[in-house]
């Protein structure tokens, strides 16, 4: 889970009122053709190692010192970590956006249906793609159940029942997606105040109950009737929990495996740099919270660190650890290689430079482009810090 959420990121996506223009479009277009994919109203998909940005010291945000009154701005009293993950360090939309625009380059033919969200955590990226189409069909994998768990009673409670309908959480490793669980929903009726959905994990056997749906944790994976995916991803430098290269192959052997026989993408990202081989500390200021990133020592034999998110809100309220990682930095030749091992048919790398590390205190000195976007790269020299999607092709 690494699962920046900007909530300036409003706009909607250009794919929808274009889809009509698009069944006109080759197979594979050329790149300049699916420049309209990526949604230019939204901000970039950001990530957990992530330092400030303009517009974070533009508005007199300090990162040394918390509002006091932070706690106060909290209505239904402070967040849970999740929450404060969900709004510190994803950005679905941008995701979405781009794994689009690959899905379109890289396979073409038609629009992605299918989604396969691995290391899911809370779902929201699997949420706002069920909510991007109402065709579009998710499965959301993790091995943290209160993660799932929360997801069930907060992010599900936003997509209504037809998107419930079209979601499946699994409980399980990613080295063993078959043998996952799929965690029981149960949707009551609406309310006459509106969506009201009420969520629990249970174990029972599927069926249906009267105005209820009902799912089962006791079916696994491989029960349940899944169509082919049309795109499995693997975000917030979630791959770097598999410390063995046997696993890494294992893990992209599987994700293979599920995706649909039409053709299909994994995407996944990781990041770099010269920073990214130190003990370092990042803060990022949100209106109401500080978000910390802190990296351990690396061992550059093994290629290993231990990241740790924090949040302060307030002067008061500091929840320290709230997620922890032990995890292997893999380089990009080192993916490249364990993703053709598996067996995918090509690979691309998708590059953007990120503001250096060591440049917070003077923003004349952060001279990166905060609207730089992804580019797809054969070759690109060591930088402070980069983040980067690596696409695996299925055809």
């Amino acid at each position: 889970m690494r699962e920046t959420q900007h909530r300036q990121r409003k706009g909607e996506s250009e794919m929808g009122g274009k889809r009509g223009k698009q069944q006109r479009q080759p197979a594979r277009p050329r790149l300049r053709d699916l420049s309209s994919f990526v949604d230019e109203s939204d901000h970039l998909p950001s990530s957990a190692y992530d330092p400030p940005s303009h517009q974070d010291k533009e508005s007199g945000a300090s990162e040394e010192e918390d509002d006091p009154r932070a706690e106060e701005k909290w209505i239904d009293g402070p967040p849970s970590k999740f929450e404060l993950y969900q709004r510190s360090v994803q950005s679905p939309k941008g995701d979405i956006s781009y794994m689009q625009k690959f899905f379109l380059m890289y396979v073409g033919g038609r629009m992605p249906l299918h989604l396969q969200e691995d290391f899911c955590g809370t779902a929201l990226l699997s949420c706002e793609w069920i909510r991007s189409d109402p065709r579009r069909t998710a499965v959301g994998l993790d091995l943290d159940l209160e993660a799932l768990n929360w997801c069930l009673e907060k992010n599900l409670a936003n997509i209504g029942i037809d998107g419930c309908s079209r979601i499946s959480l699994f409980h399980g490793n990613v080295l063993k997606p078959q043998e996952a669980h799929l965690v029981k929903q149960m949707v009551e009726d609406f309310g006459r105040k509106g969506q009201d959905i009420t969520t629990e994990v249970a174990r029972m056997n599927v069926g249906s109950e009267s105005g209820k749906e009902v799912c089962s944790i006791s079916s696994t994976m491989k029960e349940v009737g899944l169509p082919g995916r049309d795109i499995i991803c693997a975000f917030n430098y979630s791959c770097c929990c598999l410390q063995r290269r046997t696993d890494l192959v294992m893990y992209f052997k599987h994700a293979l495996h599920a995706l649909s026989k039409k053709g299909g993408i994994f995407v996944m990202d990781v990041y770099g740099g010269t920073s990214a081989e130190c003990k370092l500390r990042l803060k990022r200021k949100f209106p109401n919270f500080t978000y910390v990133w802190e990296q351990a020592d690396f061992d550059i034999i093994n290629r290993t660190t231990r990241i740790s998110l924090h949040f302060q809100l307030g002067k008061k309220h500091i929840i320290q650890h709230a997620f922890s990682y032990n995890w292997r930095l893999w380089s990009l030749p080192e993916i490249q290689d364990c993703l053709e091992e598996a067996g995918f048919c090509s690979v691309h790398f998708w590059v953007r430079k990120m503001p250096n590390t060591n440049s917070f205190g003077n923003t004349a000195e952060d001279t990166v482009d905060q609207d730089l976007k992804y580019e797809e790269l054969s070759s690109f020299q060591q930088q402070d810090a980069w983040n980067a999607y690596i696409v695996g092709v299925a055809n």
